[in-house]
């Protein structure tokens, strides 16, 4: 970011700002202040773009009606391991919070627990739930599916989500978290891109001459997101709205794109108890062999470091935690105005 255009926040400052802002918005204090930790959390970790970055936004959703601000989730249906459950447009992260936990709970007692979520918002950074799952010495494979934003491979209009997926494992009392959408870069990148007034560090989709390109800008103006893997990261895309939908009976990508904004979404959350598996020594033994092997990669250029999914974040939180989060002036004061 560039200093003259960012200043930096300190982690209670952010979370009290966001805290006021949802209390004057009609969030009870317990909720407000579980919801504002979500945002001053991915901020923290260095994942502005679904925390400070788009907490101006989920207002705005909340004041048009699209997010139901004490609404809860609600049981539906469930067999053994397997629930369905209905977010009745509650707040996101507080829905996904929820899911987590009751994923968590029927792993706990049965290994493996399933929450299939319908009718729910943006979950903001899947990653969170992925530590919040770690931190309970769980596996949790989840995904949500979005409003349609990224073409099929070889097609120009948008039919597909770029539908994130999270898979998060405990390691070292922290977690591997690989967070991902379907496209080369969310949205949100290319919004922070621009911001910063930089290119993209690979291609992430074409301009509207169906040129591959790295200005963020140019592929915005398309509205063709490239996706990550190609006909892969389609493929991949179109199955986990088909399973997200089929398994929680709620909304699919097609559906929620005839709204025209996205809200309504449908979202899995897989947890695995590693606990019932064995002794977790041999458990951590596996994947620490594994991750030093990795480690041992030779990088391309000298100064680059190898490293796993979710191990930039440890950095960029002991940074942010004692340097202050550093935030686009513009944006906050667009908070402080809220």
């Amino acid at each position: 970011m560039n200093k003259e255009n960012t200043i930096k926040v300190l982690r209670e400052e952010m979370q009290s700002a966001f805290v006021r802002v949802l209390l004057k918005h009609g969030f009870d204090e317990s909720r407000a202040t579980e919801c504002a930790a979500v945002f001053t959390d991915n901020s923290i970790d260095g994942v502005y773009t679904h925390g400070v970055n788009r907490f101006p936004g989920f207002v705005q959703h909340i004041r048009k009606g699209f997010i139901k601000i004490n609404a809860k989730p609600s049981f539906k249906h469930g067999f053994g391991s397997i629930e369905q459950w209905d977010g009745n447009l509650g707040p996101g992260p507080l829905n996904a919070i929820k899911a987590t936990d009751r994923a968590v709970d029927l792993a706990q007692k049965n290994g493996i627990g399933c929450i299939a979520l319908s009718n729910t918002n943006h979950w903001m950074r899947g990653g969170y739930y992925g530590w919040r799952a770690a931190k309970k010495n769980c596996v949790l494979i989840a995904w949500t599916n979005t409003i349609a934003n990224m073409p099929a491979w070889k097609a120009i209009d948008k039919r597909l989500g770029n539908n994130p997926l999270v898979v998060a494992l405990p390691f070292n009392e922290e977690a591997i978290v690989l967070d991902i959408a379907m496209s080369q870069f969310s949205y949100g990148m290319l919004e922070m891109q621009l911001m910063k007034n930089e290119k993209l560090p690979v291609d992430g989709g074409f301009d509207k001459k169906g040129n591959l390109t790295d200005d963020p800008s140019a592929i915005i103006d398309s509205g063709r997101l490239l996706p990550a893997g190609y006909w892969k990261g389609a493929g991949l895309a179109l199955l986990l709205d088909i399973l997200s939908a089929m398994l929680s009976g709620g909304s699919a990508t097609w559906e929620i794109t005839e709204q025209s904004v996205e809200y309504g979404v449908s979202q899995i959350f897989i947890c695995i108890d590693i606990n019932k598996l064995g002794k977790d020594n041999s458990m951590t033994l596996i994947v620490s062999n594994i991750i030093k092997d990795y480690h041992r990669s030779v990088p391309a250029e000298e100064k680059e470091k190898i490293i796993y999914p979710g191990e930039r974040v440890l950095t960029t939180r002991q940074r942010n935690l004692q340097d202050g989060i550093p935030v686009f002036r513009s944006v906050w004061e667009s908070i402080l105005k809220l």
